[in-house]
Formats: structure tokens, sequence, C-alpha cells
């Protein structure tokens, strides 16, 4: 019997479930991860697998950085265990099990392509908006791998300097060494910039959304700037690859109201005629990374 194990790596912990081809999860569990070394990391992964019982036969690791798709080599800038290793070559050795890894926005992609909001359509792209500002791309069902192992990355490089110095807001150097990278201005720490540079008032992301809901004049400029500046480069997305949908995850997806307006924004930009909604909530948040990583490891043999 063919038993899918999926992993859910980021920097605070790692979760662990058996996952069915329907998408269902079950025998989930966590520990903390790791930071000391790779032999605690892989001890750690391994400690899951059998507390399980459930002999897997094959494991999906969705994880919060990037494989070479050239040499397999990891880097994960929070999950510092694993950079330098050949995760799937040297955690098949461990756990004597095959496996295959992913990003983290590729598998939400993934997860959402397969039983989720972009379920049977030719090509989803999986955009995340949280923490920072990422995706992915699945086309005909299957995870597209990037040179490098980047690809859907629409948050970085730079290509909102100028839309928000314009504005009068502070162009700041982003995490990857580029400056005016949409993931210092989309994300949710994004928005609290915003808001910060045209009101002078600090509040957190929640904060600025409520008070949006609410009708404050300063929490609503915010929102239609944010929305602005995440508008046009996501726009050039879907000029380029054509989507049929764009699922949304991370903690800002959470509001539907602000995915509807990026929606329009969207659809008022891109050449294409978008009757219906392109831009929409995530349906496998909170599980995405499991079902992802578990749909990847269909690659596998059975």
């Amino acid at each position: 019997m063919t038993v899918t194990a999926a992993f859910d790596i980021g920097g605070s912990k790692i979760e662990y479930a058996r996952v069915g081809r329907d998408g269902t999860v079950s025998h989930r569990a966590t520990l903390p991860t790791p930071h000391t070394g790779w032999t605690d990391f892989r001890d750690a992964v391994a400690s899951l697998v059998a507390a399980d019982g459930s002999q897997a036969t094959r494991i999906g690791i969705s994880i919060a950085g990037t494989t070479d798709s050239a040499t397999g080599i990891a880097a994960a800038a929070n999950v510092p265990a694993v950079n330098g290793h050949h995760l799937e070559n040297e955690l098949s050795t461990a756990l004597g099990i095959p496996v295959r890894v992913g990003n983290d926005a590729d598998c939400f992609a993934l997860a959402e392509a397969t039983v989720g909001a972009g379920r049977g359509m030719p090509i989803v792209f999986g955009a995340i908006l949280g923490t920072g500002v990422g995706g992915g791309l699945v086309i005909g069902g299957r995870m597209v791998r990037g040179a490098h192992g980047v690809i859907g990355e629409w948050g970085h490089g730079p290509i909102v300097a100028e839309a928000v110095a314009a504005r009068g807001i502070p162009v700041i150097r982003c995490g990857c060494g580029q400056t005016g990278c949409l993931d210092s201005y989309g994300s949710a720490r994004g928005m609290e910039r915003i808001h910060a540079a045209l009101s002078g008032e600090t509040r957190t992301s929640h904060a600025i959304t409520e008070a949006w809901h609410a009708g404050d004049a300063a929490a609503t400029r915010t929102i239609e700037t944010f929305v602005e500046l995440i508008a046009g480069p996501l726009s050039v997305i879907v000029n380029t690859i054509g989507p049929s949908v764009i699922p949304v995850g991370g903690g800002l997806s959470s509001d539907a109201a602000l995915l509807s307006l990026i929606d329009i924004a969207v659809r008022d930009r891109v050449l294409g005629r978008y009757t219906e909604t392109l831009v929409v909530p995530g349906r496998t948040r909170g599980a995405s990374g499991l079902i992802g990583a578990a749909m990847l490891a269909e690659e596998l043999p059975a």
C-alpha cells in the first residue's frame, strides 16, 4: 500500500502528517526546527516519521527556502541547518524512503492547483501575501521548477522604486540586496511601512485593515496605495503566463475585501478579458504546505 507522508518546514517548527490523494490530512505532529546543525535536523525529521509508525513509502517536503534544481543543494535563511545539503538525496538515504523537496510557495501553488481554488485548471499562479511576497507556478497539474530552483518570485527586483518614491514613501533596501522590491511594500510589514510614511502613524497591518473597514481615511489611503503597488507587478505576471486563477495565501489573504480590491485592480490592468474573479483566497490555508508537499511526492514511484 502506498502511504504518502509530508513535511512543512519553517524557521520555527517542523510539521508532519500523512496526506491522502484527495488532500485529506491526518496524524499531524510537530517539533521545533533545530538550528544547531544538520544531524539534529535530520534526526528530528526521522523521529517524526518513526513516531507515526505509518511505514511511509514516499515523502514530500515543503520548506521555506530554495533547492537548486541543477545541484539539489538547499539554501534557507530561516532553516540554516539545511544549507549546503542535498536534501532529497541525504534524507532519502537516512530514512530509506524516496523524498521530494519543494519551496513552500511552490507547494502552496501545487496544493491549490490540485485540491484547492485552482483544481482542474490548466495554469495556476499561487501568490503569497504575508510576511513576504512570493509565488509558485503550476501548469497542467505539475509544479514548474525554475532554473536554480527560483520561480514565481514576483516580490523581488527593483520594480516599484519609482512608484514608491512618487508617493513620498522611502525607497529601502530589500533583504535580497536590491532596492525597491515589492516584497518591502506588498507584505504585511510593507503595509505598515506605507501607512507610517503616509500618515505618520505606527499601526500593525491588522489594525490598518480594521480601520479601513471602519472607514478611516488614513487607513483607506494606505490600502489604496498598497493595492496599486501590488496590482502593477501582478498584472505583468498575468500577461506573461496567462493564469486561469491566482489563489492567494499568507496572512493578508484572510481579508476577502482586500483581495477583491486587488482582483479588480489587476483585471483592470491586463490584456485578457477576465470576466470572472481572478485573484481569490486560497482554500488549503493551514495545510497547503503539507498538501503541496504530498502532491509533489506523487512524482515518485508508488
